[in-house]
């Protein structure tokens, strides 16, 4: 038997339709404007508050002190529909196929976003959604599974032919000095009217320790287009262990041509300031990122239709959380966050004693743990996105 339906048992009532949105992460203030994380003592307080020698941990749920007023899920969104400029339409605008390649390059470093350290979104529960749309550009996420816990993003331009498709994953694994973050999925953009799909991967999540605490973004990133023969090799770096700044949130790398393995373009600058690609044929230098105009200021998602509205949209799963961590009332916020997972655990057992399966409702997940940690795949079940209850304003 399966099963679609997103908070059977939830109350939906018309208070429970409130949707909290806050502003989005931004290179200017790492967690928006009307969020300030409470210092690290408050913090460790409210942890030992919640636990004691002897403690279960099993269900223990990490206090609302820790999080960031929003979902994982809309940080994931946000990395696409908030922006400053139309960098998605310089992609498929482009004359030639290297000068959009260079654009989808461009566009690759931008979803990249700072994080803050010592405090982090909401784990989205099974089967929540968020919707939002920026102009032209519809977007539609999905909370497909849950262990593990996979994202799915689904977005379109009709206007500029453009259709996102990406799936996201992540393995976190102790390090000792650190917590490195495997983030996994495919990542797919297409320029329908010029027939070229870009694959990508993400750079990984790294929550450091020592010597100085931090979240960076690390690792390699492939962008390959089949169609046109281009590829591009990018190198996230962050501070050595010793302290040095000088690699700090860089990205370096080359743009080659697959036919006859040449390098075409040297990538080289910093995915929080410039990134300049390097002609290698002739030494020509040319900017093709500049953070400043694209991840700055950014303007916070509002309600434009809230009959539009449905229960399981993020900002109205978490309104509740939302509003206490904003207001500082730390009580509430547990309280409802807590009610929120343990919801999700009753729905979880009584899909198991009535033999159901979870299905999506907006895609078609595949793959297997079994077959690996790096081949989940999603589909949209429609590719016509309506325009959503909740905007980005220009």
């Amino acid at each position: 038997m399966e099963v679609s339906q997103v908070n059977q048992n939830q109350d939906e009532e018309e208070e429970d339709f409130t949707a909290v949105l806050t502003s989005p992460l931004s290179l200017d203030s790492d967690a928006g404007n009307d969020y300030r994380a409470p210092n690290l003592l408050q913090r460790v307080f409210s942890l030992l508050k919640n636990v004691w020698p002897g403690s279960d941990l099993t269900r223990f749920s990490l206090p609302a002190i820790f999080n960031i007023p929003k979902s994982q899920l809309q940080c994931y969104g946000e990395s696409i529909y908030c922006v400053n400029n139309e960098i998605l339409s310089k992609c498929t605008n482009g004359e030639t196929p290297l000068e959009r390649f260079t654009s989808v390059v461009a566009w690759s470093i931008s979803t990249v976003r700072p994080l803050m350290f010592g405090v982090a979104p909401y784990n989205p529960v099974l089967g929540e959604t968020h919707h939002v749309s920026r102009g032209n550009l519809n977007v539609l996420l999905e909370q497909v599974a849950h262990h593990p816990p996979v994202s799915a993003l689904y977005a379109t331009n009709e206007k500029d032919n453009i259709e996102i498709t990406m799936c996201q994953y992540a393995i976190p694994k102790f390090q000792g000095t650190c917590i490195e973050t495997r983030v996994l999925g495919k990542r797919e953009l297409k320029l329908v009217n010029k027939a070229e799909t870009y694959v990508m991967n993400s750079p990984n999540l790294v929550i450091k320790f020592l010597p100085v605490p931090d979240v960076e973004w690390l690792g390699n990133v492939t962008i390959k287009c089949q169609e046109t023969g281009l590829e591009a090799h990018l190198c996230y770096k962050g501070n050595s262990f010793l302290g040095r700044k000088g690699n700090y949130r860089s990205v370096r790398g080359k743009i080659v041509s697959l036919p006859n393995m040449k390098t075409v373009y040297e990538i080289n600058g910093h995915w929080d300031r410039t990134v300049a690609i390097k002609d290698v044929r002739d030494g020509k230098t040319t900017l093709i990122y500049k953070a400043n105009d694209l991840i700055t200021s950014l303007k916070t998602p509002v309600v434009k239709d809230s009959e539009g509205l449905c229960v399981s949209e993020s900002a109205v799963v978490w309104g509740k959380v939302n509003e206490g961590i904003l207001n500082k009332k730390w009580d509430k916020a547990n309280d409802a966050k807590i009610a929120i997972e343990e919801n999700e655990r009753q729905m979880a057992r009584q899909r198991k004693l009535k033999g159901e399966n979870w299905v999506p409702k907006h895609f078609v997940l595949s793959g297997s743990k079994e077959n690996g940690d790096s081949d989940w795949e999603v589909k949209p079940r429609n590719l016509k996105l309506p325009p959503a209850p909740i905007i980005v304003p220009f």
